[in-house]
């Protein structure tokens, strides 16, 4: 099942009234059953390894506390049950998403051919709910909550519907505490207000931006070789576009079903296109992600307490496994390398600046311009080998972006010159929302402090605009969400 359904619009205001309706105390076992109703539309075998994953971690949190309570070398023992639950769930995660791709790597090195005996696809979230389980063993390690005790309680955060195959990866300090209590709320009439405004945004973000952008954007990668420097660069600009309002209009619409649930999910963008260096645009972009490998990675390798070398290193490691985390290919790994080398330079010439005593925290709207649109030119060069199905591809398609003369019409990409009107203006309205927001002011905030009829105007202006702009439809393939693919 995936949001931008019909079978999601009759799911999710059916789990609502029921969640209101039933006893309190029984609220999480009805998410729980409903969660993996959500997961097992699409593959139900697979929900085995979300239960594998939630009793390894469930067990580990519980072995940390009783290795502190019973064992005279307790450190010794919370670390070994750390390890041991590590060990198990990237193993699991490493067998469904990288075992085919290591024996192919194995079989081009050494000129050998290796046939895999196992036929499986990719389990979808898997990526995400491995992660958001093992955020949980290290904060019960590092004794930053309590180990929960109810299996069922513990198996809804694992398995949390909203944000189950595409994030926010979330902490248990904040989703598992919130689930503690969810037989004390009662119904919140602005929550569900709340909610449903972020799943209409979300919904005009993924099928009316992202799914149109996404017609040129397959016309011009699919067919790279035909176009030159004009198209090309449209369709590295328009994919940097696709991924963003994709992703976070996944993003918001998981925020605001849970937000129906009385469920705050943490934000995962900040508007990462007003970046002015690529730093900012990792505190912006996949936070979740970002806060994940900070704290679970980056930090116990020694962050930047070692040294600037020591740091550079750490950098790299980290945006290495970024990478490989998005995929098993070596295009995503590069996508990932290619931001760590970023992010070393742009260390390295800060302390240049900070050596010569170059005073860079006043910044005029000029200077803030040039960077915005460096940092964007930046990433999007990235994107392409993000996008790419090969780093072959990737560099290909810049050779012939560099290279080729021949130009077409851009209306020969597979629009009208009304799909391009439409693609600009609803761009637009996704910069002038960024904007706003980065200044401070909450569209939301601001429609409801308006009167009753205004309010409703909007609201059934923005469903109307959707139902008519929207990608939808009998002779429409319902495109699921490019980050369910990790």
């Amino acid at each position: 099942m995936i949001f931008n359904s019909m079978h999601f619009l009759i799911f999710l205001p059916l789990v609502t009234i029921v969640y209101y309706v039933i006893p309190k105390k029984i609220r999480y076992i009805w998410l729980l059953v409903v969660s993996y109703y959500f997961y097992m539309c699409w593959n139900p075998k697979y929900a085995v390894l979300i239960a594998l994953s939630t009793v390894i971690t469930f067990l580990s949190g519980i072995g940390i506390e009783l290795c502190r309570e019973k064992m005279s070398n307790a450190k010794a023992g919370a670390k070994m049950v750390v390890a041991v639950s590590f060990v198990s769930n990237l193993g699991i995660l490493v067998f469904f998403k990288y075992f085919d791709w290591i024996l192919n790597n194995i079989n081009q090195v050494f000129h050998i051919q290796i046939t895999s005996p196992f036929s499986f696809i990719l389990p979808v979230g898997i990526s995400f709910y491995t992660f958001q389980a093992l955020g949980y063993t290290v904060d019960v390690y590092r004794k930053e909550i309590k180990a929960e005790k109810n299996i069922l309680r513990y198996a809804l955060f694992v398995s949390f519907f909203p944000q189950l195959v595409a994030g926010p990866i979330e902490r248990s300090k904040n989703l598992l505490l919130q689930l503690r209590d969810v037989d004390k709320k009662g119904i919140d009439l602005d929550e569900i207000r709340d909610g449903l405004c972020l799943i209409l945004y979300g919904f005009f973000l993924k099928i009316v931006v992202s799914d149109r952008v996404a017609i040129v954007v397959d016309t011009i990668f699919d067919h790279y070789t035909e176009y030159g420097f004009v198209e090309l660069a449209v369709g590295a600009g328009l994919f940097a576009i696709q991924i963003l309002c994709d992703f976070n209009g996944y993003t918001t619409i998981a925020k605001g079903s849970a937000c129906m649930l009385g469920i705050k999910l943490m934000d995962n963008f900040r508007q990462p296109y007003l970046a002015v260096s690529i730093r900012e645009f990792w505190r912006r972009w996949h936070i979740s992600l970002t806060s994940w490998f900070t704290d679970y990675l980056y930090i116990p390798l020694g962050g930047s307490r070692k040294g600037s070398f020591r740091k550079m290193v750490n950098t790299m490691i980290v945006f290495f496994v970024s990478g490989l985390w998005h995929g098993a290919s070596w295009h995503y790994v590069a996508w990932g390398v290619l931001h760590g080398a970023y992010q070393n330079i742009e260390t390295a010439i800060r302390e240049l600046k900070k050596k010569w005593k170059i005073d860079t925290k006043k910044m005029i709207f000029s200077t803030r311009v040039v960077r915005t649109a460096g940092v964007f030119i930046l990433t999007d060069i990235a994107w392409v080998f993000f996008r790419a199905p090969s780093c072959r591809e990737a560099l290909w398609y810049f050779r012939q972006m560099f290279t080729s003369y021949q130009n077409v019409s851009l209306l020969e990409l597979g629009f009208q010159w009304y799909d391009w009107l439409l693609v600009i203006l609803s761009i637009l309205t996704v910069f002038v929302v960024d904007i706003l927001h980065e200044r401070g002011i909450r569209i939301r905030e601001w429609i409801y402090q308006e009167k009753l009829w205004f309010r409703w105007l909007i609201y059934l202006a923005a469903f109307w605009c959707i139902l008519m702009f929207g990608i939808y439809g009998v002779d429409y393939d319902t495109s699921q969400f490019i980050y369910f693919q990790f």
